[in-house]
């Protein structure tokens, strides 16, 4: 098809093709021809003017840009904050191939250079506590004073998979589950409400923008006490994939880096379908709870990896396992007797898992 501009990018707008403005933007990017990608987006935006809704398309150049084009020209569309459609923020994508020192020439807002300065952190390629300009600038602080580098009891976090065809989005490596789960029901404790809302703060977009369910509780008692009583609790939410009573469960114990990996990996995930929040959101989410349920969030910015050392963590869920969308953890204070459980799981809306 060909327009009055000779290849066709007119009658596509005209017509509203989707398919083809789409195959265009790609043809863009195997051709590294970025002022062409650009200027389709552009005309995208503008389509809203003869009634065509082309804003699909033009999220996906701004995607494809932040993926692969030189540093300027992902630059300009991350500081533009586009790519709302896109598979996750701009931000995130735009920390995946390029380093710190091609783009730090090219971002304005400081806000965006303080998230993709800690993208790029988590990436594990970068420590950045030494860069100058990010000390020196409101960003330096960023993400509320999660540090610039990855402290020594941190493990590894889950980061997203950017690619020219969309994104995968693993979960993070940590120990298995395999001690049976022994405990019993008991009276939620109201004096670990904070504890409880620092579990689930990070993971209430599971709900919010997602179908997922998402729920927490206290109890005076062990981790495998808080777990009963969690899955006794009526569940909001059905087809979820929600433990329930007679569910056989088993649990297993984490180190404070894993439970950060996985309370990380969960909050930077938008679940099945809600948008994506990015792993530098994700990073500084798990933090926070962990300095509420450590009792230090008082003195913030702290390590919380050293300050956490009395708490006990563990991971649990099913027998069988789960597939799809679940983050199940348990966490006690030895020293108060409390202990908390948080459990978040979505599925498609098609009822797959």
């Amino acid at each position: 098809m060909s327009g009055p501009d000779g290849d066709g990018l007119d009658g596509w707008l005209r017509s509203g093709d989707l398919d083809e403005l789409v195959r265009e933007v790609d043809r863009c990017c195997e051709r590294r021809d970025w002022e062409r990608l650009l200027l389709v987006r552009d005309r995208c935006r503008r389509a809203g003017e003869t009634g065509h809704q082309l804003w699909p398309v033009a999220s996906w150049a701004e995607y494809r840009a932040a993926l692969g084009a030189p540093a300027e020209v992902a630059a300009l569309v991350v500081d533009e904050g586009g790519g709302h459609l896109a598979p996750g923020p701009l931000t995130e994508v735009v920390a995946q191939h390029h380093r710190w020192v091609e783009l730090e020439g090219h971002l304005r807002s400081q806000p965006t250079r303080g998230v993709v300065a800690h993208e790029r952190v988590l990436r594990g390629d970068e420590d950045l506590r030494l860069d100058p300009d990010l000390r020196a600038s409101a960003a330096g602080e960023g993400n509320g004073g999660v540090p610039l580098e990855l402290r020594a009891w941190e493990h590894a976090y889950a980061v997203a998979d950017y690619r020219s065809d969309g994104a995968r989005f693993a979960a993070p490596g940590i120990s298995s589950v395999s001690a049976p789960l022994r405990g019993s029901v008991r009276p939620v404790e109201p004096d670990g409400a904070d504890g409880s809302e620092a579990l689930l703060a990070p993971l209430r977009h599971w709900a919010a923008t997602s179908s997922g369910q998402v729920r927490a509780c206290c109890v005076e008692g062990g981790a495998d006490d808080a777990v009963a009583t969690l899955v006794a609790s009526p569940v909001a939410a059905a087809g979820t994939g929600a433990c329930a009573p007679g569910d056989d469960l088993v649990t297993g114990p984490l180190d404070v880096g894993e439970a950060a990996a996985l309370l990380a990996w969960a909050a930077a995930s938008g679940a099945a379908h809600g948008r994506r929040r990015g792993a530098a959101a994700g990073r500084f989410d798990a933090w926070w709870a962990i300095a509420v349920l450590a009792g230090v969030d008082h003195d913030w910015p702290v390590d919380v990896g050293p300050t956490a050392g009395t708490l006990r963590w563990s991971r649990w869920g099913r027998t069988a396992g789960d597939t799809g969308w679940w983050c199940r953890l348990a966490v006690e204070d030895p020293e108060d007797g409390l202990a908390w459980a948080v459990e978040a799981t979505d599925r498609r809306v098609d009822g797959a898992v």
